[in-house]
């Protein structure tokens, strides 16, 4: 099961980047967080690891996402609707009410039913210009004790079920997910993983070396928050009652988050974003009702040379949320 997509945990005799070998990268972070312990006692030097992966690759499934300048306006964009003079953090609040209304009575699921979820994907190449789309559909085992099926730019994945060892972060059970706090305040600090300004920025290892670096900023404390709280929507999940809506309350806490009032989604539907500074991914929202709509991200393909990442074929991406629920088989749908 993808979570992360692609880390600096990569050996210096790592083959380049194929689908295998971001997968094994993935497998050894979580058997390193295993090792260490649950997800909320991880030892400094692993949470911090975990820190620089959210912050420095974006962690979205299915591509190398690199969290770089935001290539939006920022702000800008069309001002010609009543979303003119709506800041981030109000955009966020009344998506936060969206969800709750959206998802008022929706029932628990068992654990062994499956989550389904449509998604379209988009990609542009900057190079030619290029586009491609795709279509994914994937059900995944609810509490992860069946095998899933998943698809990622359609390529079809059959999963094996989550062992009793491994650990995803965030969790993809829905059992794990109704133990985490729907209070906005308590929910930023989960997605903030303890990380304080005492900490490191690095003390990692990248191929073959060891890299050490300035104290923690609180500007990268909440890059880290901001990198969680999308990964919580990268993977196929069903949200128990509030946390969606709680995300998006907890973000709105986060300073510095801008808005891009001229998005748009996977659909081709008019949108409005989120992001936050120098992360190319962003949440993208309804510009009318608020409902959320699906990610924006900046991508590349990449090699690994000399223990270092040689980028090659940038693109943007664009992914929206078709359809999410819950179903008795793989095959089905709602």
């Amino acid at each position: 099961m993808d979570d992360l997509t692609v880390v600096r945990e990569f050996e210096a005799d790592v083959a380049p980047l194929t689908d295998d070998a971001r997968f094994a990268a993935r497998a050894r972070l979580r058997r390193a967080i295993v090792r260490e312990g649950r997800p909320g006692d991880l030892s400094r030097r692993l949470m911090l690891r975990v820190a620089v992966v959210g912050t420095a690759t974006a962690a979205v499934a299915g591509g190398v996402v690199v969290a770089g300048r935001h290539y939006g306006d920022g702000g800008g964009g069309a001002d010609t609707s009543r979303m003119g003079t709506l800041s981030a953090a109000e955009l966020l609040h009344k998506a936060a009410a969206r969800s709750r209304v959206d998802s008022a009575g929706t029932p628990i699921p068992r654990d062994d039913q499956y989550v389904y979820t449509k998604m379209f994907v988009t990609r542009t190449y900057v190079k030619d210009g290029k586009r491609r789309t795709w279509t994914d559909e994937s059900w995944m085992s609810v509490d992860g004790s069946k095998p899933s099926r998943r698809q990622e730019y359609g390529k079809v994945h059959r999963d094996p079920p989550l062992g009793k060892h491994q650990v995803m972060w965030p969790p993809t059970e829905y059992a794990k997910l109704a133990q985490w706090p729907t209070e906005p305040g308590k929910l930023l600090d989960r997605l903030r993983m303890g990380i304080s300004t005492d900490d490191k920025m690095a003390d990692m290892s990248v191929g073959s070396g060891e890299v050490r670096g300035r104290p923690m900023r609180q500007e990268d404390i909440d890059g880290v928050a901001f990198a969680n709280a999308v990964q919580l929507f990268v993977v196929p999940r069903i949200m128990p009652p509030g946390l969606e809506a709680a995300t998006f309350e907890a973000v709105a806490r986060i300073h510095g988050i801008r808005i891009d009032r001229d998005a748009m989604d996977g659909l081709g539907r008019k949108g409005v974003a989120v992001s936050y500074p120098k992360f190319d991914f962003a949440f993208i929202f309804d510009a009318t009702d608020y409902t959320y709509l699906g990610l924006r991200l900046k991508g590349s393909t990449a090699d690994l040379v000399d223990g270092k990442f040689e980028h090659h074929d940038w693109y943007h991406e664009l992914r929206a949320r078709d359809e999410l629920g819950v179903v008795d088989r793989i095959g089905q749908r709602p």
